[in-house]
């Protein structure tokens, strides 16, 4: 499948190269050209719910998930850190707990990412003192095993979050599989229950999630394997894992990123061979604006719209699992797990590791590999909690088929937490948007009716400027309005229109609850140590009637949320 959007073309890169975005545009005009003021007076756009709208889907919680990976500083040095003055008795920084639950995380998954296609789970049970150090060939580093599943299990539990658990197909498979699924859920009474038992931990971990694998198909991978082998291997664990384990649910790699040859004739390939034991596939899709560097007007435009494609993967991955649904003459849906999807400078990454491989490659090399290094560590802008904001909007607006998903990643590694070694923890832009829709997106979501101006793109032609998703518990009488401008230059003003919510005429009247707007005059602003609240959500000035009806001006570059209640 290709279209305008480059991301689609048969492009083989380094993965975690992940480079979803659309191509570089021509250099255009600066930063001074990407105006943020106006003031639009007079409606030009308008958002509605009618009465006959259909839900989406329930909201799934898991929708809210996140990714933790060990990798650069996200567990030492993040969620681990026993020097640090808030640290607990098992080492975990308080501070950052702290931040994780106001975040509004569900699930958590772990321990990778590339790291797992080396990595052996027996290495981090059991006392810290005789586990043993390991060369991580992801990402070039040792790996001190001082955190590992028992850990992170203790850490989860703390952080009132549900754990979804990759295993290793890279450099191991079935027997690995199967011997860590007993470790973590099985009943006292086998070895390595009690093993696990003899380890502190006497419960079982009940995790019922688990990843067979991660980015197989990435030449970058340890172990990559072609569709064929993948399927034929992915099909082997989990059949195995359910006559273990039928209450699991198992999901399969699905594509590295859509600019992979094989995007789509992968999933096709894997859900059809291995349809019986699989509930989910994968989706992994990062995003950047390509012009960061310079500043240009038309690939922030570009970066703004990025939720286009993110509509299109979601299709495609969506149309491969129901062709292996109808080839099985089956009648499951395979959903969707968008267990790596956020804003991430990947080409940052790629000059870096462009210049490791241009030294590496000048002989042979004996010094220790790095431990916990800085890795990843973006920094984001206002716009790009904007971009966030919009594809948060889309996850919700899809949920009947993407069921699961985990903003990568959640501690220092392109994450909305920061954390300083020794020092403070804070908030980056993008932690905002998350947060208000794990906090509050429940029940029923709704795609409303949208009328908006249109904005060119050089990547995905003329798009719509405004897009929108409601949640409504009618039960709770609660619901959540988000909204977002991605209009690089224009201010629009939406008209608003609720009063067809589900049993709202029996309720009387909607009554407004907290709203916000999250923009800025200079799109590049970030949050930073020294300056945490430099980027922060405002009231929104915004007046609701009785029937849910309102009018809400969005700056050029924004996103708003709008809770209200009957």
């Amino acid at each position: 499948m290709t279209t305008h959007n480059s991301q689609y073309s048969a492009e083989t890169t380094h993965p975690d190269k992940q480079e979803s975005s659309p191509a570089p545009t021509a250099a255009g005009t600066t930063a001074s050209n990407v105006s943020t003021t106006g003031n639009a007076t007079t409606p030009d756009a308008s958002i509605a719910l009618n009465a006959d709208a259909t839900p989406v889907a329930d909201v799934p919680p898991r929708l809210f998930g996140s990714f933790v990976e060990h990798l650069g500083r996200c567990v030492y040095g993040g969620i681990y850190e026993p020097s640090h003055p808030t640290a607990d008795e098992n080492g975990f920084r308080q501070d950052v707990l702290d931040l994780v639950k106001e975040l509004g995380v569900t699930c958590v998954r772990y321990p990778g990412g590339n790291f797992v296609s080396n990595y052996n789970w027996e290495d981090g049970i059991g006392p810290r003192e005789n586990r043993p150090m390991r060369r991580g060939l992801a990402w070039h580093c040792t790996e001190t095993n001082e955190m590992g599943i028992d850990d992170f299990y203790r850490w989860s539990q703390k952080a009132g979050t549900e754990i979804m658990l990759a295993v290793n197909m890279g450099t191991r498979g079935l027997k690995a599989a199967l011997d860590e699924l007993e470790y973590v859920n099985g009943a006292p009474g086998t070895a390595w229950a009690d093993q696990r038992v003899a380890n502190g931990i006497e419960e079982p971990m009940d995790i019922k999630m688990w990843c067979i694998g991660n980015e197989m198909d990435g030449p970058w991978q340890v172990g990559h394997m072609s569709p064929e082998e993948y399927a034929g291997a992915v099909d082997k664990v989990a059949h195995a894992m359910k006559l273990a384990e039928s209450g699991l649910e198992l999901v399969a790699c699905g594509s590295s990123g859509a600019y992979m040859p094989t995007f789509g004739t992968w999933e096709k390939t894997v859900l059809t061979k291995a349809y019986e034991n699989l509930d989910f596939v994968s989706c992994h899709a990062y995003y950047f604006d390509r012009g960061h560097k310079t500043r240009a007007a038309a690939s922030m435009q570009d970066f703004l719209a990025s939720s286009e494609d993110m509509t299109k993967f979601i299709a495609t991955v969506s149309d491969a699992a129901d062709q292996a649904r109808e080839a099985n003459n089956g009648t499951k849906d395979i959903a969707l797990s968008f267990d790596e999807w956020g804003v991430w400078y990947s080409d940052k990454w790629n000059e870096q590791e462009d210049q490791w491989k241009a030294e590496a490659a000048q002989g042979l090399h004996h010094e220790p590999w790095p431990k916990s290094p800085h890795l990843l560590e973006d920094v984001y802008t206002a716009a790009d909690a904007v971009v966030e904001g919009s594809l948060m909007i889309t996850l919700l607006k899809h949920c009947d088929r993407v069921r699961s998903a985990s903003r990568a990643q959640l501690v220092n590694v392109i994450a909305p937490i920061m954390a300083e070694e020794h020092g403070p923890a804070w908030r980056q832009t993008t932690f905002y948007p998350f947060a208000e829709a794990a906090l509050h997106a429940r029940g029923q979501a709704y795609a409303p009716a949208i009328s908006s101006p249109t904005i060119h793109t050089e990547a995905y032609g003329d798009v719509p400027a405004i897009d929108a998703v409601v949640t409504w518990d009618e039960q709770a009488r609660t619901g959540l309005l988000l909204a977002v401008n991605r209009d690089a230059n224009t201010p629009h003003t939406l008209t608003i229109d609720l009063s067809g919510l589900p049993g709202l005429p029996g309720l009387g009247t909607l009554a407004l609850g907290k709203a916000q707007l999250l923009h800025e005059d200079d799109p590049y602003r970030t949050n930073t140590a020294e300056a945490p609240e430099a980027v922060t959500p405002q009231p929104l000035d915004i007046a609701m009637n009785a029937t849910g009806t309102c009018t809400a001006t969005l700056p050029a570059i924004s996103w708003i949320s709008v809770e209200f209640h009957g």
